[in-house]
């Protein structure tokens, strides 16, 4: 008996093993479903149409998925446990493919083994590169799709209409195909289109879009009206998108929207409307849109928003909405560059959630508040460009979980000790420029506890020696420690600091003395400044990488090396008023694609500009005051300088005749100030083109030529002090932009033509020393010169000189030929120039001398310009 128990439980055991297995192995089939033989040889095919590489994907999270996708032993393919790949557990079809961050590298077109899994459901590839792929019209071969993910993976070209055939679409983000480019890094090139009819076709299809991402894609149209249809949205991003038109305001009121972004749509108008409800809106950004009219009080109702951004907007000029501080669940708050004004409102204070604070405008005055030390989740602080007082709080200390701090541009003042950020552990962005400060370092100060700066900003903080501190900074991008009083040479140890990373070095404006290494040892550096010093000996050579280089007001010697021109990308190069000598290397041509403006005046150079050169962008070309010689133009077609706007070849010893160098003056980008003996005479951005010239005494003959009255946008013209012959071209008379105009110092001759009489904002003209004859127009402009601007041409007469018409017992004026000099008994007025130049390194300035203009022998007409000049003043 016991055994025939024994005996039925060993069977038992057996049985319930055998189901066990059968049950697990059921249980296995239904969790992990089997996958299409078809399907797993596609995705096979689709791994192999790609390369793995690791600069294809930036995330931190970024591995290559499917490198883990193997056929199964035997033939039979488990492609359903594969990494990214979700299978039906019904049904065993692959229906979502997630390979965001795979490392993916390669094109992608219709023709891809991707489009023969027609039961997708879900497929994201964002963040990798399909190498500028455009995204294939197959994509309709998903008609169940609700998830669209191509963020960031390098497609480029026009977004084709079938993604809006797409109709199940919950989410779609083609958002941030964009490449970045070096000279311009914060300005990168957009390569995803969308034609307006394909915008409103996507908006008027996809009713059922939860998340619609289409940031960073030329749109270039109104934003269609049916978008305020999508009654499901709860995410919209159209940043930078070229968008125009008013911006419909119903979008505000979509009963489930959570995140509005249309930041850096210039030409996109729209109001706020009042809110008079309660909405879900949690974040907000209307940042450098025209926004107009004010923030309304009603705002305060958004009682979920937690970030707000509505920088660089049109609303009108008043204070800071005290409603502002009634967000109180506010993380995100940037009001900056708009025009509130007066002090910081106290309701404010109440806002102790927020991590970013933006307010810097420049019409806010007062003192920082103190209660700004109790925001103690401050991680970024931006109040620069204010016309803040008073000093830092003390309360400041607070901040201590604080990453940057920006207060540059005020009118801040106090001692400002190092010591005061060493609870700020995790600050690395600090800007105290352009203040009032007395910036103390402090040289005891403990090098242990100290932490790595990117962006270190402290010119004009009255340092008299380089901050200890700096020379354990391995990870600085920008450095500013322009005019301080620093003095001496530049310590040897600077030269090791941040060699990887350093892009940025300003210490222009001190009192540095001494040679600089041969070669500047910084690999990434786009922008060097090292202007106004007393930095001697030989210039020293940048890396290839350089953007732009001044080094102006220095005692640097010997000749320009040919290692500069390994500088190809360069944009700006200033190597005026130096000692420099020699002749230009041929090798600058390479500077040909990129190069705008080029100074080197002031210097010893000599010989002929090279036959080579061809700046086919450059603007600006100042050359005064060195020893060059011989023709230019010789073999030459004015396709040399097709952009060129302002040219200064004054005081060399250029000969043949005058070059075709202005072939085609447009518009120029600039910002100009005019400084005459100290008086600033401000133009703001010029959008109808601005060009001067400047080719004073050298020794250009034959006539003027007649291309010169085809420049309609000339605002100076200085051709004195040369061999110039023939008569005054009558063309002149259509410069009507022209301001200043002086042909002294010829041998021309002839009449002045009767056209000039049209150039009617004229404020300087000289003829003087010529041949000319006959009457001065009268009854116009010309006649209110003083007479020394017709002097030292016999055959002149009538008004403003004694020599009446008719009369030839007139006394004549000697003809002088001294050369014009700020000693001699003549006062002259010096032009400065300073142009900023839009999109080049930061804040790009640079100081230009164009011409030396002698006016007048006696005071009458000196002051009549200088009160011309406090009228224009006025009027800006």
């Amino acid at each position: 008996m016991g055994n025939v128990s024994i005996h039925m439980l060993s069977k038992l055991v057996v049985v319930l093993l055998l189901f066990h297995l059968v049950v697990a192995n059921f249980v296995d089939s239904l969790q992990q479903p089997s996958c299409h033989a078809e399907e797993s040889s596609a995705l096979l095919q689709f791994k192999e149409s790609f390369i793995i590489d690791k600069s294809a994907s930036g995330s931190k999270g970024a591995y290559p998925k499917v490198s883990s996708w193997k056929p199964a032993r035997g033939g039979n393919s488990s492609c359903c446990s594969w990494d990214g790949v979700k299978c039906d557990e019904m049904t065993g079809h692959v229906i979502g493919l997630n390979l965001s961050s795979s490392y993916l590298y390669g094109s992608f077109d219709s023709n891809s083994s991707l489009f023969s899994l027609v039961h997708l459901q879900r497929l994201s590839l964002s963040d990798n590169n399909f190498n500028y792929s455009q995204i294939p019209p197959s994509i309709r071969n998903f008609p169940s799709l609700t998830h669209l993910d191509l963020a960031a993976s390098l497609f480029s070209g026009q977004v084709p209409s079938e993604v809006s055939h797409l109709s199940k679409l919950t989410y779609l983000d083609l958002c941030c195909n964009i490449r970045e480019i070096e000279t311009s890094p914060d300005d990168p090139q957009r390569l995803l289109k969308l034609q307006p009819s394909d915008m409103r076709s996507l908006v008027q299809n996809l009713t059922s879009l939860e998340t619609l991402y289409l940031s960073f894609i030329n749109i270039s149209s109104i934003i269609p009206v049916s978008l305020t249809n999508l009654s499901f949205l709860t995410s919209l991003a159209l940043k930078e998108c070229d968008l125009v038109g008013e911006f419909p305001v119903r979008i505000f009121n979509l009963p489930n929207l959570k995140s509005l972004s249309v930041r850096y749509n210039q030409d996109l108008t729209g109001y706020f409307p009042e809110f008079n409800r309660s909405s879900p809106l949690i974040s907000l950004d209307v940042g450098f849109a025209s926004f107009l009219g004010t923030i309304p009080s009603s705002i305060q109702k958004l009682n979920s928003l937690q970030e707000l951004d509505v920088a660089q907007c049109n609303f009108s000029k008043g204070l800071v909405p005290s409603a502002l501080g009634n967000l109180r669940q506010l993380t995100y708050l940037d009001i900056s560059a708009n025009k509130f004004g007066g002090p910081i409102p106290d309701s404010l204070a109440n806002l102790t959630q927020l991590t970013v604070f933006r307010i810097s405008t420049s019409y806010l005055t007062g003192p920082i508040p103190s209660w700004l030390g109790n925001f103690s989740k401050l991680v970024y602080l931006d109040f620069a460009f204010y016309n803040l007082t008073g000093s830092i709080p003390a309360s400041f200390s607070n901040l201590t979980n604080l990453k940057i701090l920006y207060l540059q541009s005020n009118n801040l003042s106090g001692v400002v000790e190092f010591q005061m950020f060493q609870k700020q552990q995790n600050l690395h962005q600090l800007q105290l420029s352009w203040n009032n400060f007395e910036f103390v370092t402090g040289s005891n100060f403990m090098n242990a506890t100290l932490r790595q700066f990117t962006i270190l900003g402290l010119s004009s903080c009255n340092l008299t020696e380089f901050p200890y501190f700096l020379q354990n900074q391995k990870n600085l991008r920008r450095l500013d420690l322009a005019d301080n009083k620093i003095g001496g040479e530049v310590p040897k140890w600077m030269w090791n600091l941040s060699k990887e990373t350093l892009i940025f070095m300003d210490i222009s404006g001190n009192l540095f003395s001494g040679e600089l290494p041969a070669v500047i040892p910084w690999v990434k550096l786009q922008c060097l400044r090292l202007s106004f010093n007393r930095f001697q000996g030989r210039l020293p050579i940048p890396p290839p990488s350089l953007l732009e280089y001044g080094a102006t007001n220095n005692k640097f010697t010997g000749e320009i090396s040919p290692l500069l021109c390994n500088m190809s990308s360069l944009v700006y190069l200033d190597l005026s008023k130096n000692n420099l000598s020699g002749k230009l290397p041929q090798c600058l041509g390479n500077f040909s694609d990129d190069l705008i403006l080029l100074l080197l005046g002031s210097n010893s150079f000599n010989g002929m500009i090279p036959q080579s050169y061809r700046f086919l962008k450059l603007k600006l070309l100042a050359m005064r005051h060195n020893r060059f010689n011989g023709v230019i133009g010789q073999s030459r077609t004015n396709v040399d300088f097709p952009k060129l706007r302002i040219l200064d070849l004054s005081y060399n010893n250029f000969t043949g005749e005058i070059p075709p160098l202005f072939p085609d003056i447009t518009s120029i980008p600039y910002s100009i100030t005019i400084a005459i003996k100290g008086l600033e005479l401000y133009y703001s951005k010029i959008q109808e083109g601005f060009a001067t010239i400047d080719i004073s005494s050298n020794k250009f003959t034959g006539k003027i030529p007649e291309f010169i009255g085809d420049l309609k946008e000339l605002h100076s013209l200085n051709i004195s002090s040369n061999i110039l012959t023939g008569s005054i071209p009558s063309s002149l008379g259509s410069l009507r932009n022209l301001e200043s105009l002086d042909l002294s110092k010829n041998k021309l001759s002839g009449q002045i033509p009767q056209q000039l009489t049209q150039l009617t904002f004229l404020g300087n003209f000289n003829v003087s020393h010529n041949n000319l004859t006959g009457p001065i127009p009268q009854g116009t402009q010309l006649t209110s010169f003083n007479s020394t601007s017709y002097e030292g041409n016999p055959g002149l007469c009538g008004d403003p000189l004694p020599n009446k018409c008719g009369n030839r017992e007139a006394p004549q004026q000697p003809f002088s030929t001294e050369e014009d000099s700020d000693s001699g008994s003549a006062p002259t007025l010096e032009f400065d120039l300073i142009f900023g130049l839009a999109g080049v390194g930061s804040g790009l300035v640079v100081g230009v001398v164009l011409a030396d203009v002698v006016v007048t022998r006696r005071q009458e007409l000196f002051l009549k310009i200088v009160g011309m000049v406090r009228l224009m003043i006025r009027k800006r």
